[in-house]
C-alpha cells in the first residue's frame, strides 16, 4: 500500500474512515440544503439570514469547546462519540420532518442550528484526538490527512448530490437523508477492535484543568501563532457556503444546481490538497503560514471571476489552499502536544478556528449585502494576506529564522531556526524543485 494510503492497513481506522465518509456526504448535503432553504424560502435571499444561520451553529464552540476539551480527555472518546453522533442525526430528522410538514420557519432553523452546534462543540474535539487511537504514533499526520481526504471526498459528492435532490424531492428529504447517513460512523464504533486500540491516557477528575489547557498553550508560542492565523482566516475567508450561495443566486442567477455544483467543485482542490497532506510525514508552521497566503491569493482572484464557469474552475486553487493550511495546522498541533492534554489543546483550536464564524458569518453576509457578492470573498483574501504576512514577520524575528539560498551544491535552501519555539536551535533543509 502507498504511504498515501498506509493508515488504511489498520481495520480500525478503515472502518473509521469508511463511516465518516457516509456520515460526511450527509453533512456536506444538509449544509447545502440549510442554506438553500433559508435563502430561498424562508427571507427571501438574505445573506445576513443565512449568516446567523451559520453563527448560531458555530456559536456554541465559543461556549462549550474548553469544557468539552476537559471531557475528551477524561472519558472514553468512543463511547462519547457514538453518542454525540446519535444526537445529531436526531436533530437532522427533526428538521427534515418539520421541513416536510410545511411548518418550517425561519425561528426553527435557527434553534435546529444552534442545537446541532452544541453538540457539535463536544463532538469536535472528541472526534478529532480519537484518531490518535485508531492508528500508532508515527502515522498519526497521515491519519488526519487521510481524514481531511475523506471529508473533502465527501465535499466532492455531497453539495453536488444535494443540489439534484433539492430540486427533485425538496431540502426536507435531504434532512432525513444526512439523518441515516450518521449510522455509518455508530455502525464504524460499534464494529471496532477494542483491543487494537492505541489507548491515551485519560486524565483524573480534578480542578483546574482547563486552565492547564490554557496555561500549555501559552507557553507555546508555535501553537499561539496557528491559532491567530487559522482564527482570522476562518473569520472572514472559509466562509464558502455563504459565499457561494450569494454568489449563484445574486450574481450568476443560478439554481440549487449549479449551487452544489460549486461546492463540489471546490472540493476538487481540497481532496488535491488532502491527499498530498497525508503523504507528508511531519507539517509544520512554516507550511500554515504559506498555504494562508496562498489562500488570500486564489480568494482574490476568484472574487474577480467575471463568469461562472470561470468562477468555478478558480474555485479549484482556493479549495487546495485552504486544505493545504488547516490539515498542516491540525496535525502540526496534534503532533507536537503532549497526549495527556491533548483534547484540550485541541478543544482551544477548534474554538479559534471554528468559533469565529459566528463573529464573521454575519459579518459577511452584511458585507456581501451591502457591496455585493464579490465583496464577501473579497473581503476573506485581503485579511488572509495581512496576517500571513504579519505572521510571517513576527516568526522571523521572534524565532530568529534565517534563509539561505545555495546556487551550487545541494540542498538549495537552507532555513535556520536560531531560536525554535519548542526546542534547541535546529537546522531545517529542503532542496528547492
Amino acid at each position: 500500500m502507498s504511504a498515501t494510503f498506509s493508515s488504511l492497513r489498520f481495520r480500525n481506522y478503515r472502518l473509521w474512515f469508511g463511516g465518516a465518509l457516509v456520515a460526511n456526504i450527509g453533512t456536506w448535503m444538509q449544509r447545502v440544503a440549510q442554506d438553500w432553504l433559508v435563502l430561498t424560502q424562508l427571507s427571501h435571499d438574505s445573506g445576513v439570514a443565512v449568516g446567523v444561520v451559520t453563527a448560531l451553529q458555530f456559536a456554541p464552540i465559543l461556549a462549550l469547546s474548553a469544557w468539552a476539551g476537559v471531557l475528551a480527555d477524561r472519558v472514553d472518546r468512543r463511547k462519547l462519540l457514538m453518542l454525540t453522533q446519535g444526537l445529531m442525526g436526531v436533530l437532522a430528522a427533526g428538521l427534515g420532518a418539520l421541513v416536510l410538514s410545511g411548518h418550517a420557519q425561519l425561528w426553527h432553523v435557527y434553534l435546529f442550528a444552534l442545537a446541532l452546534g452544541a453538540v457539535s462543540a463536544v463532538d469536535a474535539p472528541v472526534r478529532q484526538t480519537f484518531v490518535a487511537e485508531l492508528v500508532p504514533p508515527d502515522k498519526l499526520s497521515n491519519a488526519v490527512g487521510l481524514n481531511s481526504a475523506s471529508f473533502n471526498a465527501a465535499r466532492l459528492i455531497g453539495p453536488g448530490l444535494a443540489g439534484l435532490l433539492i430540486a427533485a424531492v425538496g431540502t426536507g428529504w435531504v434532512f432525513l437523508i444526512n439523518a441515516i447517513s450518521f449510522a455509518g460512523t455508530i455502525l464504524a464504533l460499534v464494529w471496532m477492535h477494542s483491543g487494537e486500540l492505541h489507548r491515551m491516557p485519560l486524565a483524573p477528575r480534578a480542578k483546574g484543568q482547563i486552565r492547564e489547557g490554557l496555561a500549555y498553550v501559552r507557553q507555546r508560542t508555535d501553537i499561539m501563532l496557528i491559532m491567530v492565523v487559522m482564527s482570522v482566516v476562518s473569520t472572514f475567508g472559509l466562509n464558502f457556503q455563504l459565499t457561494s450561495a450569494m454568489m449563484a443566486r445574486t450574481v450568476f442567477h443560478k439554481g440549487a444546481g449549479q449551487y452544489g455544483i460549486l461546492g463540489s467543485i471546490l472540493a476538487i482542490g481540497s481532496l488535491a490538497g488532502a491527499l498530498l497532506a497525508a503523504r507528508r510525514e511531519r507539517p509544520r508552521v512554516r507550511l500554515v503560514i504559506g498555504a494562508a497566503f496562498g489562500f488570500g491569493v486564489a480568494a482574490g482572484v476568484l472574487a474577480l471571476m467575471p463568469t461562472y464557469p470561470s468562477f468555478a474552475i478558480a474555485c479549484i486553487p482556493v479549495g487546495l489552499a485552504s486544505l493545504t493550511m488547516m490539515t498542516a495546522a491540525n496535525a502540526t498541533i496534534q503532533m507536537s502536544t503532549d497526549p495527556a492534554v491533548r483534547g484540550r489543546v485541541m478543544s482551544l483550536y477548534m474554538m479559534v478556528f471554528m468559533g469565529a464564524t459566528p463573529i464573521g458569518s454575519p459579518v459577511v453576509g452584511w458585507i456581501g449585502q451591502q457591496f455585493g457578492a464579490r465583496w464577501s470573498i473579497g473581503i476573506g483574501s485581503i485579511t488572509a494576506l495581512l496576517v500571513s504576512t504579519g505572521a510571517a514577520i513576527w516568526a522571523a524575528r521572534a524565532w530568529r529564522v534565517q534563509v539561505r539560498l545555495r546556487t551550487r551544491g545541494r540542498p538549495h535552501l537552507v532555513v535556520r531556526h536560531l531560536e525554535a519555539p519548542t526546542e534547541a536551535a535546529t537546522e531545517v533543509v529542503r532542496t528547492a524543485a
